[in-house]
């Protein structure tokens, strides 16, 4: 009677640990739903020359998971009238060329444009690891594994596979090229052309028919925001492949390998135009992207191996690497920022020795002070990781008792 009462009180505590673990792991998920979309981190510049009437916050902006945020707000005062809010990222680019910085869209190119599925990979090694049963668990880090691969190969290999990316990391790509994010027709079409050739787009723009990419429909005769934005990439990238000679040329086809290449290239050239130099850049982006795309399928096989047993390396992988998110984010940032200071390019106006950027706190750069500090997406990412250690300890005490 006694070892029936000792054997019911184990299960029912075993079965609310997993209640507990199940819920820590829900609200994590949650969580890192919202960081894919609030701003992770921010920087700002500020000098004698943007003063803080016209420039409260000065030169910021924001990163987030898959871009970089304009972080400037339109100023509202007597003396001052704006119609919009100042781009600061432009504006910030424009500042570093002159001492030879690459624009801030160079920076996290392959890590950007597999955000959303970093984010579901994460979420679906959550639930598994919450999964008690290893049936269970197998069954939704198979399911869920094959959904995310072939979400990621349609959108990085297959054809107008754009259609499938976050509409925040499309809009990143628009606007980091200094265009119109609302509308196609208004694609800057003269950039590196000459006053006549810039007049002659300019007509040919206005003559083109307005219609949706192929692949992407339109409803009641008006694209949404989404299908804009495609369109003003693809008229963006036609017209830059005409000035292209006809043997380098490629048709669209609105992958993202192909659009990571084009823009990557595009973004380095915006402000140092020598081809010599950033064509083997472009490729080698290229290449880390198709590397990165076959890692994230081979560490979906790993952990699907290791998810037959319950405990074990590779099952603790589950819960760990979501976990290290917030180390993960500051260590890419870190090299990131490391590659700015220490990739400049000769054609800079100003000829300033190597640095390293600050990556948390107020730094001096020339006349101008820097600031960096985290936004509420590192926060909660942060308050995540401390959901899932807690996670970790319930289910580590659980698995203790088990084998008790």
């Amino acid at each position: 009677m006694g070892s029936s009462a000792k054997s019911g009180a184990s299960t029912a505590m075993a079965d609310q640990r997993t209640l507990a673990v199940s819920g820590l792991v829900l609200i994590a998920i949650g969580l890192l739903v919202a960081i894919y979309y609030l701003p992770i981190w921010w920087v700002s510049l500020t000098a004698p020359n943007y003063p803080p009437e016209a420039f409260p916050d000065g030169v910021r902006i924001h990163f987030h998971m898959n871009g970089v945020v304009n972080g400037c707000k339109k100023v509202e005062k007597a003396e001052i009238q704006e119609d919009e809010a100042l781009d600061c990222v432009h504006e910030m680019d424009t500042i570093n060329h002159y001492v030879g910085m690459y624009p801030i869209a160079a920076g996290g190119v392959v890590e950007r444009a597999f955000s959303p599925f970093i984010v579901a990979l994460f979420a679906v090694m959550l639930l598994g690891f919450a999964a008690r049963g290893t049936r269970l668990r197998l069954g939704i880090l198979g399911v869920g594994f094959a959904l995310i691969a072939a979400w990621m190969l349609l959108t990085y290999y297959g054809n107008n596979g754009l259609r499938w990316q976050s509409e925040g990391y499309i809009e990143a790509l628009v606007t980091s090229l200094d265009q119109d994010a609302g509308s196609a027709e208004r694609a800057e079409p003269s950039a590196g052309l000459s006053a006549g050739e810039a007049l002659i787009a300019q007509l040919k723009a206005a003559m083109e028919p307005k219609t949706a990419p192929p692949g992407v429909a339109s409803s009641d005769g008006a694209a949404s925001q989404k299908q804009r934005l495609l369109e003003n990439l693809r008229v963006t990238y036609e017209r830059d492949q005409e000035r292209r000679p006809v043997a380098e040329r490629e048709p669209w086809t609105g992958s993202g390998a192909q659009t990571l290449v084009w823009h990557y290239a595009t973004s380095l050239g915006r402000y140092f135009n020598n081809p010599a130099e950033i064509r083997p850049m472009a490729t080698g982006m290229g290449l880390a992207g198709h590397l990165f795309a076959a890692f994230l399928v081979a560490v979906m096989l790993l952990l699907l191996w290791g998810a037959r047993r319950s405990d074990g390396p590779l099952y603790w992988l589950l819960v760990l690497v979501p976990m290290a998110l917030p180390v993960f984010f500051l260590l890419d940032y870190a090299a990131w920022l490391w590659w700015y200071g220490h990739s400049l390019n000769d054609m800079g106006a100003f000829t300033v020795k190597p640095f390293m950027p600050t990556v948390f706190g107020d730094g001096k750069v020339a006349q101008f002070s820097t600031h960096s500090y985290p936004s509420w997406g590192f926060g909660l990412m942060l308050v995540t990781s401390m959901l899932l250690a807690l996670a970790a300890l319930l289910r580590r005490k659980q698995l203790r008792d088990d084998r008790g």
